[in-house]
């Protein structure tokens, strides 16, 4: 059928401009121009999709360009490259569940900085009264200090020593802001106790008798040096420590001040469930907090979405004398007031500058650690 053709009446009403083309507004003089965003933040934001190949046999690693080892090679689901586990920094022990992204793809995460009157916000700082208060509380911890020697003396057994904080205020600010920006960045959110949320284990079930074979308690002395800790953190007097990121190692923690041997450091903490509800979890932080006699009752600390400075202190690789010989501190599991908790100690002391490190395979020795640097 032959097209229609356009009569010249018609086409007198016809102008120049093209019928899919807007007509032209007259921009007001009183209206700022439009600001637009930039490429790169509209591409961020975008939501991604990758095309499924039929054949991934000729996949290989980008970091090494080995194909070898399929089994632990990750794709990314943004780019679809390929990345061996080992061959990524910070090293990736387990297979993530879910979705994956390359450190390239994922790189648009920007660490946020925070003002002063931010993080005393994050960390719900108590305010203090007075000088006259804060003086006693450091008279009392070098009371304490004296009292733990005299005790370690007398009944020859190692007591747990308190920190002692940074004198500047800004030093203890900026450490602080340094934790404030790695929970920021990992979507965590800061928490110095053990929460019990819903549909996970219920505080009930946190009961040391359950421990099979027992578990030592927490004497009265260091009972009495945990809480002049927990009471100095709630003042904004938190320990001389600063959350750094290493291209190797991730987010690490270093002292910020010299630590002395068997001072305690801070308290794991973080969502507590059945160790039966994370078999297949991959965070690569879960903690044991109770070993019951019955499997089906042990439970695990999850700091992936609430935790402390504790969640960024990284393990030693336990396969090798260097490795072995980093650990400058250790996780204890005590009892408290009858419930299972698990607290950071130095085991020797720490300088100024160095990194914390511990044993994962503390109980279990099922940690895959010989990867670790």
């Amino acid at each position: 059928m032959a097209p229609a053709s356009v009569m010249p009446a018609a086409r007198r009403h016809v102008s120049s401009r093209r019928r899919t083309e807007a007509p032209r507004r007259r921009p007001s003089p009183s209206s700022p121009p439009k600001k637009l965003r930039p490429m790169s933040e509209i591409l961020d934001r975008a939501k991604y999709a990758v095309v499924e190949r039929a054949d991934y046999s000729d996949i290989i690693c980008e970091q090494c360009g080995s194909g070898e080892r399929p089994e632990e090679l990750l794709l990314c689901d943004k780019c679809d490259k390929g990345f061996h586990m080992r061959c990524l920094r910070p090293i990736v022990v387990r297979i993530p569940i879910g979705s994956w992204l390359c450190p390239k793809c994922s790189d648009h995460r920007r660490v946020r900085s925070f003002s002063q009157k931010k993080i005393i916000d994050f960390f719900k700082i108590q305010k203090s009264g007075d000088g006259k208060k804060k003086c006693a509380s450091n008279q009392d911890t070098r009371k304490r200090r004296r009292r733990s020697v005299s005790l370690v003396l007398l009944k020859k057994r190692r007591r747990l020593l308190p920190f002692i904080p940074s004198e500047d205020p800004n030093q203890r600010l900026k450490q602080m802001g340094t934790l404030a920006s790695a929970l920021t960045a990992m979507q965590m959110e800061f928490s110095d106790e053990l929460t019990y949320s819903s549909g996970m284990a219920p505080r009930s079930a946190n009961q040391a008798k359950f421990e099979n074979g027992g578990m030592q308690v927490l004497s009265k002395e260091d009972m009495e040096t945990l809480e002049l800790c927990r009471a100095m953190s709630r003042r904004g007097e938190c320990p001389p420590f600063i959350v750094v990121f290493d291209s190797c190692e991730g987010y690490t923690v270093e002292a910020d001040a010299q630590i002395k041997d068997m001072t305690f450091i801070a308290e794991y903490t973080g969502d507590v469930d059945y160790i039966k509800n994370r078999e297949n979890d991959d965070c690569d932080s879960l903690m044991t907090l109770l070993l019951a006699t019955n499997p089906s009752e042990s439970l695990v600390i999850c700091p992936d979405k609430r935790g402390n400075i504790a969640r960024f202190i990284n393990g030693i690789n336990n396969h090798t004398p260097e490795g072995k010989k980093k650990q400058n501190c250790k996780c204890v599991r005590y009892s408290v007031n009858g419930e299972c908790r698990v607290l950071l100690v130095a085991t020797r002391d720490i300088a100024k500058g160095e990194r914390l490190y511990y044993d994962y395979n503390g109980y279990e020795h099922e940690y895959p650690t010989h990867h670790f640097v």
